[in-house]
């Protein structure tokens, strides 16, 4: 029931900043008004809205098919902490990073949803991922290892209107969750990926 909850919030919360930007503005984590305007309901809020209907679309489809599986495996309560834990990581990494920035201001579930992504990883390793845009099947674990790659070296760049710095700090927190929570599983899925 918890990625049910969270999928109709983030679909309803961002419709209502569609069609009121007051409501983004509102909800936007900006790292260098945190702490000194106390904005600190953002460091959540932001992850439940998003700037368009195509960064919206993505990042529910995206959740769709991986949050509702790694809920039947970790239960509501371990998936709603591990999503609400990845939204706070994934924005405290901004926040260090962007701490002087005055108008950088970021918004969206993609650290939140990378975190179901790579935890669904551990817990299916055995799994394929397939896009769109990519005909072929990949392995889960190979395209782990290629995301993590383009992220790191993306957020080196620090080009563009993307949070790779985001992206990858929700990637590391499901990485990190599933260990300290189910390192049993942690341990079968590296017997599974190197066989």
């Amino acid at each position: 029931m918890a990625a049910e909850i969270i999928l109709g919030l983030t679909l309803i919360m961002s419709a209502i900043g569609f069609s009121r930007p007051a409501v983004i503005q509102y909800n936007l984590f900006r790292p260098y008004w945190f702490l000194p305007k106390r904005q600190y309901w953002t460091i959540i809020t932001s992850g439940f809205i998003h700037a368009d209907v195509a960064h919206l679309l993505f990042n529910l489809l995206t959740f769709y098919f991986f949050a509702f599986p790694l809920q039947r495996v970790i239960g509501p309560v371990r998936f709603t902490a591990l999503y609400l834990i990845a939204l706070v990581l994934s924005n405290t990494g901004t926040y260090l990073k962007r701490r002087r920035e005055p108008e950088y201001a970021c918004l969206g579930a993609s650290g939140a949803v990378l975190a179901v992504m790579f935890a669904m990883i551990v817990y299916f390793p055995r799994s394929r991922i397939q896009f769109l845009f990519l005909p072929i099947p990949i392995p889960a674990p190979l395209f782990a290892v290629l995301y993590l790659g383009y992220t790191i070296y993306s957020a080196r760049q620090s080009r563009g209107r993307i949070n790779h710095d985001a992206h990858l700090d929700g990637a590391l927190t499901g990485l990190a969750f599933v260990a300290l929570t189910d390192w049993p599983t942690w341990v079968g899925a590296w017997h599974a990926i190197l066989g």
